[in-house]
């Protein structure tokens, strides 16, 4: 489905001198030729006060209870509008943004790889493998967790609060500390009168010892710091560190627990929500920490050595560009549930964060018309989203900026003529016209 076709006003018309479609044809031959092809004018990137506002308005609170969706045809400047407007803002002062495109991974068809986007639906393409679009993810929220980390904002034990509201832990974490074959355990360690939180502890100085403490220190940049902070303060930061790197693990085990029947799930094609939320574990553990980590103008950290210390502010948020790829995704093994599985426990559970405890804000981007009039059809109500639509600009918004700086009048009326009343592609028609395929 493709969000450029789903209403009247993004229908292109036919001209009564040239076929619409052979001309679109004829861009799509040519297109393909240019590539990332420079034009003689630097194109400019113009500014859009009124989605700018909104979306600003929603990613400068620390937590939301919706997740906002933008959505539009393709070629109306969504992508260009997040990168090139507002996310260096966003990672400025007390922000810090994860930035996910999906479609990166689409080498034939991506600028990231030299390429240019191409003019049909991404669903076109060939479509990447599910275990490469995860590890995007969770790379950038792993990222800010750090971050979270190196503020003393998220700490060991609230990582195990949180971890263990949704998982039981004690059999993992006894399976991790058994097999440091350097350490001797203790039988009361493992015994079941011990508590949670003991054994995690034990479990983080196990890891402690197997992991490259001067890594650890790099990440945290604890060398920077070392002249002004104690040995207590370094201690803490870097069993924070630990921790997420435990829970991870953890994470790890109890999926494998549950590899054969992921495999024979997929095979049938069958549904289980309890597999599906196993595939999204850790991604939603990231989202729950950062989301319980954004509180009002500052973080604030408690423990035995750190009292009430007020630390620089950091208000996480996440943009997810091209989400229909994820849905789409090719399985390549039994490592996880199908791709459009994933997707929709992935977003149920944000959904689920935002509307119980508050989410910090995601933001979703897509040219899929499915999240324009099917989604909130199939995640519960017509408002579980913020939904704001996009279909660039009117002819008469767009001939202020384009005529006569890009085309000439004549060419402007040819443009609206072929391309419908919401004209799209802009910068690669510009592209056309400056290449040696272009007629006057």
């Amino acid at each position: 489905k493709n969000a450029s076709c789903s209403r009247p006003a993004q229908q292109t018309r036919s001209s009564s001198k040239i076929g619409s479609a052979a001309i679109v044809n004829q861009f799509q031959g040519i297109h393909a030729q240019l590539g990332t092809q420079m034009v003689n004018k630097a194109w400019r990137i113009i500014p859009r006060p009124i989605m700018e506002t909104v979306l600003n308005n929603h990613a400068h609170r620390h937590r939301v209870h919706q997740p906002l969706i933008i959505h539009g045809p393709r070629g109306v400047g969504k992508t260009t509008l997040i990168l090139e407007r507002l996310l260096e803002n966003w990672n400025k002062g007390p922000h810090v943004t994860g930035y996910v495109d999906f479609a990166q991974s689409i080498e034939d068809n991506h600028p990231h790889h030299g390429h240019s986007f191409p003019w049909a639906s991404w669903s076109n393409c060939s479509p990447p493998s599910l275990p490469t679009l995860r590890t995007q993810l969770e790379q950038s929220l792993e990222s800010m967790a750090e971050k979270g980390v190196q503020l003393g904002a998220i700490s060991s034990h609230q990582i195990c609060k949180t971890l263990g509201k949704w998982h039981n832990l004690d059999t993992s974490l006894k399976r991790i500390i058994q097999t440091n074959k350097e350490t001797t355990i203790s039988k009361r360690i493992l015994s079941n009168k011990v508590s949670t939180l003991t054994l995690w502890d034990k479990a983080v100085f196990t890891l402690t010892a197997r992991l490259n403490a001067t890594e650890i220190d790099e990440v945290l940049g604890l060398r920077e710091k070392g002249k002004n902070m104690s040995v207590q303060e370094a201690s803490y930061y870097r069993e924070g560190m630990v921790a997420l790197k435990l829970a991870k693990e953890v994470l790890r085990i109890q999926q494998g627990f549950r590899a054969n029947a992921v495999k024979n799930l997929n095979k049938t094609g069958g549904f289980s929500r309890t597999l599906a939320n196993s595939a999204t574990d850790w991604p939603y553990l990231l989202l729950e920490l950062l989301s319980g980590a954004a509180q009002a103008d500052y973080f604030q950290v408690h423990n035995t050595f750190i009292i009430h210390k007020i630390i620089d502010a950091k208000h996480p948020k996440l943009v997810i560009n091209n989400i229909d790829v994820l849905k789409n995704a090719a399985l390549v093994d039994d490592s996880s549930v199908s791709a459009s599985m994933y997707h929709d426990s992935l977003i149920w559970r944000i959904i689920a964060l935002g509307a119980n405890e508050m989410c910090m804000p995601v933001i979703l981007v897509t040219s899929d018309s499915y999240y324009s009039y099917g989604a909130y059809m199939d995640f519960g109500f017509p408002d579980i989203f913020i939904s704001r639509e996009t279909f660039g600009w009117t002819p008469q918004q767009a001939k202020i900026h384009m005529v006569p700086d890009y085309f000439s009048q004549s060419e402007w009326d040819l443009i609206i003529e072929v391309l419908g009343s919401n004209p799209r592609h802009l910068f690669e028609i510009y592209a056309l016209k400056q290449s040696n395929y272009y007629q006057a």
